[in-house]
């Protein structure tokens, strides 16, 4: 934890000039606080013991000047460490995000999203604590314990000696408490993350919840959650609770020993009453660093734990990393083929995909038939590389994916995927997402293309609608034309559709089929569908079965020759009317064969 906070300090590289001047600032708040026991020495035993009012005047200005100089270093100290610890921050919240981003898709899989807005925001918020105060208090309090110790022992070597017994039991009871603080920081952001967790989802689903009435489950599951951050959370304020008292009564411990001896050594002519006044001074400012470093060890343990929790999102190694000596993959034609590919998604035991061999030439038309779960969408994540094999090799004109830079491959392929996921902006915008500088004229034919223009019009504002958070405001059939739209804008040579048209109705889907066959010619387009009517008129079927390929053919081949696809296809209404299966099928089937 504690290699993880000093990690931490390489954000604050590129805020080095202003850190130090926040340091030497510092200083001299420091030393105005150990100068200032010096002058109230002097006031006593040389100004009110000898009368001379001059010299207490002088003291006196001296101590408001040595607080002017001290609140002034307080406040840049303050300001200083607050920009440097800032833009600390602003560093790590773009490093954390930009490693997201590259992450690939099994990561993001595995993650809660709760979990990761939570490490993107108040564990960088207390590792931001630590770097913009408790880093600085500590220096502080190094610094003024160093000074008072040199002082203590300067003034009287003997009493100084007395004075330090009391800091092995103050060490002692700091070093119990930070390694008890620890664990339990540790614990209670893990408990806010999964309670952030269940607020994203219940947000996210409130429209599910809504439908089924589920209110008082989903206000019992937060709550829930809520109590164990609670729980957590009194255990860590009952360890502080129990570890102050303790510091305080060492301490208070160590100051009255010193009163006791120092009045003697007064008695007996070895010690003056200002030397004294000025000794306890110096002893407060000896306890006081160890005081700042307990209170500051809740700090530096919430941050460590927070540094942790940061690091690893940082130090996690990308499944689909781009190879060293990766090129940009430059025009292609569309020839696809994958070569004895096998799947295996991290975490799994089993593989999604086993020894699968197809090849598709340039401008084809291919659609992916199976069963649910068969490993249909699996084939295709692979094309963009969104996952990478675990044996064979996914080739585009004879190019292996692998050897070439993710952003070159992804710009040539564009992907409609089961989810249509826009994002908060207008319509134009997320047609345009893929493409920023595209003009209004490109961004309207694709939309015409994916038969949205009609729609769009009729919106409130036509093209400048807010569509809201993930589309909120479009329906199913709406999200899903604006992202084929999407695709379409940026004219990839290879286009896949994964059920993409599934919200569509029918009528919009048969005016949308007759322009999309005209887009997919000279495109290399892969389509996955539940209607047999969409997927019938590809020029190849793939029929997919427990991540392996079974058949390949036409829709006539296939319902003639393949018991599963006539299974499948019989299952699905096409033109109003049920497939038959084939009679050689019947006969199987009363023999328990299919």
């Amino acid at each position: 934890m504690t290699t993880d906070l000093l990690r931490a300090l390489r954000f604050m590289r590129r805020y080095t000039l202003v850190a130090g001047f926040a340091v030497l600032a510092v200083l001299a708040a420091s030393a105005a606080e150990l100068i200032a026991p010096q002058l109230l020495k002097r006031i006593i035993d040389v100004g009110i013991t000898g009368s001379r009012t001059d010299v207490i005047i002088a003291a006196a200005l001296g101590l408001v000047g040595v607080a002017v100089v001290g609140g002034i270093a307080t406040f840049l100290q303050g300001y200083l460490s607050a920009r440097a610890s800032h833009g600390a921050a602003y560093d790590m919240r773009n490093a954390i995000f930009e490693k997201l981003q590259g992450l690939s898709f099994s990561y993001h899989d595995r993650a809660q999203t709760g979990q990761l807005i939570t490490r993107v925001t108040s564990d960088v918020d207390l590792v931001r604590d630590f770097v913009g105060g408790g880093l600085v208090q500590a220096i502080s309090a190094a610094i003024m314990l160093v000074g008072a110790v040199v002082l203590l022992l300067e003034m009287n070597w003997r009493l100084a000696l007395v004075a330090f017994a009391s800091i092995p039991a103050t060490v002692f009871v700091l070093v119990k408490f930070v390694g008890n603080l620890g664990p339990s920081f540790r614990t209670f952001q893990q408990r806010l993350a999964a309670l952030n967790s269940v607020l994203q989802e219940n947000i996210a689903g409130v429209r599910v919840v809504k439908a089924f009435a589920r209110e008082p489950f989903e206000a019992q599951r937060y709550r829930g959650a809520d109590e164990l951050l609670l729980d957590q959370g009194l255990k860590v304020r009952i360890t502080v609770a129990n570890a102050f008292p303790l510091l305080f009564s060492v301490g208070t411990l160590g100051v009255a020993l010193v009163t006791w001896v120092g009045a003697v050594q007064v008695i007996h002519g070895e010690l003056t009453v200002g030397e004294l006044v000025a000794f306890t001074s110096y002893l407060m400012l000896l306890l006081q660093p160890l005081f700042i470093i307990g209170f500051g060890a809740q700090s530096i343990a919430r941050a460590g734990a927070s540094a942790q929790r940061l690091f690893e999102i940082l130090d996690v190694a990308t499944d689909v990393a781009e190879r060293p000596n990766a090129v940009a993959m430059g025009p292609i034609q569309g020839r696809i083929e994958l070569r004895g590919v096998t799947l295996r998604y991290p975490g799994s035991t089993t593989d999604t995909l086993s020894d699968l061999s197809f090849i598709v030439e340039p401008g084809a038309a291919i659609a992916l038939v199976g069963a649910t779960g068969s490993g249909k969408t699996s084939v295709v994540n692979l094309i963009p590389r969104f996952y990478d094999v675990a044996s064979g090799a996914v080739l585009i004109d004879d190019t292996d994916v692998r050897d070439v830079t993710l952003d070159s491959l992804r710009s040539k392929i564009g992907v409609v995927m089961q989810d249509s996921v826009l994002f908060s902006g207008t319509v134009a915008e997320n047609i345009a997402y893929g493409m920023p500088d595209a003009t209004r004229e490109q961004i309207e034919a694709a939309a015409r293309s994916a038969e949205a223009h009609e729609f769009i019009l009729q919106l409130e504002h036509g093209y400048e609608t807010c569509v809201g958070e993930r589309g909120v405001r479009l329906s199913g059939g709406q999200r899903q034309r604006v992202a084929i739209a999407r695709a379409l804008l940026i004219d990839p040579r290879i286009l896949i559709m994964d059920d993409s048209t599934s919200s569509v109705d029918a009528e919009t889907e048969s005016a949308l089929r007759l322009k999309l066959d005209a887009l997919m010619e000279d495109r290399t387009t892969f389509i996955i569908a539940q209607r047999l009517s969409t997927v019938r008129k590809a020029d190849t079927i793939l029929l997919i079965d427990d991540g392996r390929l079974v058949a390949q053919g036409t829709h006539d081949e296939l319902l003639a020759e393949n018991c599963l696809y006539a299974e499948i296809a019989a299952s699905q209404l096409v033109g109003g009317e049920r497939v038959g299966m084939p009679d050689h099928c019947d006969l199987l089937a009363e023999r328990g064969d299919v």
